[in-house]
């Protein structure tokens, strides 16, 4: 870092900055802007092509964000180029980087774990504040640490926003559900060794009724109700045995406002639960029949490829399986320090909902695949029958690994991920097909 003044950091607000002083500095040069983004108090410094820092200014977000881009335009008008780096701080950047562009000006992005890194080697002092943090920016584009960073196409949003629906209802149903679990556990316990939760026809039947008195007290219309809402595919003796042994349930008969609260819970689940469903084919629809989703669907459903190819991207658009693998959020970390030795955690970076499909997925390639069944049975061996969740998400870990060259049109073959010498596979008649070596 080169010498500075005594005070390197000072932060000059834009609107009362004198403009023409600085752009008299870097006239003719290279420039880089490097911005701390914030909320509301943004904070850029504008660098030279020799990595000097010859301003640090600041303005209020969104209300002077205009003579923020008035200032860099007269810097662009008067030096050979101009860059304006920035980290992903979540959302917060997004109106600028979008008035930038507008504007015809290029904007950069720069890893914040690279800033990070860099805090302590940039000036020796493990310190972090607004002018240092953009200054540090600046000198990573200037050294080539940073990609172009262009707004997303309408396509891409599209999928984004249908990809967030998708969530949010889906978390809504998950939450209901588990708060209506512990009503029905109190009232109703019986209900649920029949029905699940999240079965349309046990939510229907909660919504309508909410106490197994009342399903007693109109015995024809719960049978009716079950029926319309569980069609073909609902047993038949499992709605006699709801309405049978309703008046005879063992829990804690509910008051009418208890009542009222069990009605609501399932009907909001339900209506969760539709909506979730119009916001799974909508993700579906746009991500598309062809390409990497039409291949991935043959291994984990059409929902869960639509879902990846939303949330993460199309998988042939990584260079390596662990560059996908990454990507997910579920490359591996660790924390240690001297004696302490931490564990192996994922990152969990990128989309959550993509890695609760992935779960999903993994869970029913247990249940069809002879060797992911095989491998997963001794992993839980090993682990003295604990640790599932870690097994499962080993599994998806691999299941990634498998989806990269499945996009590219590669049949899924169990076999090349594990070893199978290792394993003891039973066929469907129960024969040892391979034994461990």
């Amino acid at each position: 870092m080169s010498k500075r003044s005594k005070h390197p950091y000072r932060v000059h607000p834009v609107s009362r900055l004198e403009w023409s002083g600085v752009f008299d500095s870097v006239e003719g040069q290279r420039v880089t802007v490097g911005v701390d983004v914030a909320k509301r108090g943004m904070v850029a410094a504008v660098m030279d092509e020799a990595q000097r820092v010859v301003k640090t200014v600041g303005w209020s977000h969104p209300e002077e964000s205009d003579t923020f881009l008035g200032f860099v335009s007269g810097l662009q008008a008067c030096s050979a180029s101009v860059a304006v780096a920035m980290e992903p701080s979540g959302v917060y950047g997004d109106a600028l980087r979008w008035q930038l562009l507008a504007a015809g000006i290029d904007v950069y992005r720069v890893s914040p774990k690279k800033s990070k890194d860099m805090s302590e080697i940039y000036d020796g002092v493990p310190s972090s504040h607004d002018g240092k943090s953009a200054a540090i920016v600046a000198v990573l584009h200037s050294r080539g640490t940073s990609d172009p960073w262009p707004m997303e196409s309408d396509r891409e949003r599209e999928l984004s926003a249908a990809l967030r629906l998708l969530e949010v209802f889906g978390k809504q149903a998950r939450q209901n559900r588990s708060r209506l679990e512990a009503l029905t556990a109190r009232h109703w316990p019986e209900l649920t060794s029949i029905l699940e939760l999240s079965t349309a026809t046990a939510l229907e039947l909660l919504g309508a009724y909410g106490s197994p008195a009342a399903v007693a007290a109109d015995a024809e219309g719960a049978r009716s109700l079950m029926r319309r809402v569980g069609g073909a595919m609902l047993d038949p003796q499992k709605v006699e045995t709801i309405v049978r042994g309703a008046s005879g349930s063992k829990g804690v008969p509910p008051i009418p406002e208890e009542t009222q609260v069990i009605r609501a819970l399932a009907m909001e689940a339900r209506r969760n639960q539709l909506a979730q469903k119009k916001a799974q084919q909508r993700v579906e629809e746009l991500a598309g029949a062809g390409g990497a989703t039409r291949e991935m669907a043959k291994l984990v459903g059409k929902t869960t490829a639509a879902v990846l190819v939303a949330g993460i991207g199309d998988p042939r658009n990584f260079t390596s399986p662990q560059a996908l693998v990454k990507a997910v959020g579920l490359n591996l970390r660790e924390h240690s320090s001297g004696t302490k030795q931490g564990g192996l955690h994922i990152t969990k970076r990128g989309s959550g909902v993509a890695r609760l499909y992935l779960w999903m997925a993994v869970l029913r390639l247990i249940q069809s695949d002879q060797v992911v069944q095989a491998w997963y049975a001794k992993k839980l061996e090993r682990q003295g029958g604990q640790a599932k969740a870690k097994a499962v998400v080993a599994l998806m870990r691999k299941l990634v690994l498998a989806l990269w060259h499945v996009a590219r049109g590669e049949d899924f073959d169990a076999t090349k991920l594990f070893d199978v010498r290792r394993l003891v596979l039973l066929d469907r008649a129960g024969t040892i097909r391979a034994r461990r070596a």
